[in-house]
């Protein structure tokens, strides 16, 4: 019989499909798992309702748990949003370690595009706040484009979400 602690710990093993360097788990869109025998109930609320990466990671969640021998059903929540403070502290590591510096906590308020143009971001590889903001549009709609003038090198800013 699976167990709850073996479906999170499998979960937790599936990167993301857009941030590979960063688990499902630690994105903090898996809300909830139940096991009740064989069947294993999955709750995932995307990052974002468009998301084209919810179906490789509905298969990848099916395939996980069907490897431990459970019976899968994923149920995709779409009434409460997802936010960036669902990011783990250990999938905030992650993605400073592979360059992405992680969203300010939401607590602080939205984001504002004076914000974004400040230089209030730290950089994730020397650690600098002498940054600036390069194009508020990065390669998904939760990240912007920066550049640190002490390291001379450009990074993804996480929006506040």
């Amino acid at each position: 019989m699976v167990t709850e602690s073996q479906v999170w710990a499998a979960i937790d093993e599936i990167p993301d499909p857009e941030i590979p360097v960063i688990s499902l788990v630690d994105l903090g869109v898996i809300r909830d798992v139940t096991v009740d025998g064989e069947r294993v109930h999955v709750e995932l609320t995307p990052t974002f309702l468009g998301c084209p990466a919810l179906e490789a990671m509905t298969r990848a969640i099916e395939q996980s748990i069907a490897g431990l021998g459970g019976d899968p059903e994923v149920a995709v929540i779409q009434d409460d949003s997802w936010s960036t403070d669902r990011i783990t502290t250990a999938g905030r590591a992650k993605l400073r370690a592979a360059g992405l510096a992680p969203p300010a906590p939401r607590a602080a308020g939205a984001t504002t595009l004076v914000q974004l143009q400040s230089n209030a971001f730290r950089c994730p590889y020397c650690g600098s706040t002498d940054t600036k903001l390069e194009n508020i549009f990065g390669p998904t709609p939760c990240r912007s484009l920066r550049w640190c003038e002490t390291c001379r090198q450009p990074f993804e800013q996480f929006k506040t979400i």
